[in-house]
């Protein structure tokens, strides 16, 4: 697949991350194509891996989930033993919905989220102050969600 997207694969990326559910009868419709030509494209989109995955949004709070914090943790150094046992560890834990490596004050930002604030305190001291290599973690609590599950603006990608 080339690096560009026509306006047909940005309609069906657009669907799609608005309703992955959409049959190809009505994401075909959506995007102007034919049926067959719709199939063949999101499969080549998938298989290019621009489609990465089909999932469901699940809302945290209604599953019993209603802390969520953001997390900002430094390491001691950047031993490459301490940030594998790191990395390797965090994408161990359901807690950690998302971890990204920054620049700036903290090395890593998680997004945690767990029923309240007492598992939240055993996330901290039974698992990531035991960790080797950590330095310093801060948390912010979430109040309130403003934005989540945004789609990726696929207008602005080369085409």
């Amino acid at each position: 697949m080339s690096d560009r997207l026509s306006d047909q694969d940005r309609r069906l990326l657009d669907a799609l991350q608005e309703n992955g559910r959409l049959s190809n009868q009505e994401l075909a419709e959506r995007a102007g194509m034919s049926t067959s030509a719709c199939w063949r494209r999101v499969k080549a989109l998938e298989e290019s891996g621009l489609i990465a995955q089909y999932a469901a949004l699940i809302d945290v709070e209604k599953a019993g989930l209603g802390f969520q914090a953001i997390v900002h943790v430094t390491l001691t150094r950047h031993d490459h033993r301490h940030v594998d046992t790191f990395i390797a560890e965090i994408r161990r834990r359901r807690e950690v919905l998302d971890c990204y490596s920054t620049t700036g004050e903290a090395d890593y930002h998680l997004r945690v989220v767990c029923r309240d604030l007492a598992a939240y305190n055993r996330f901290l001291e039974g698992f990531l102050f035991r960790l080797p290599g950590i330095a310093n973690v801060r948390t912010n609590l979430v109040l309130k969600d403003i934005k989540k599950h945004s789609p990726v603006p696929v207008e602005a990608a080369p085409g």
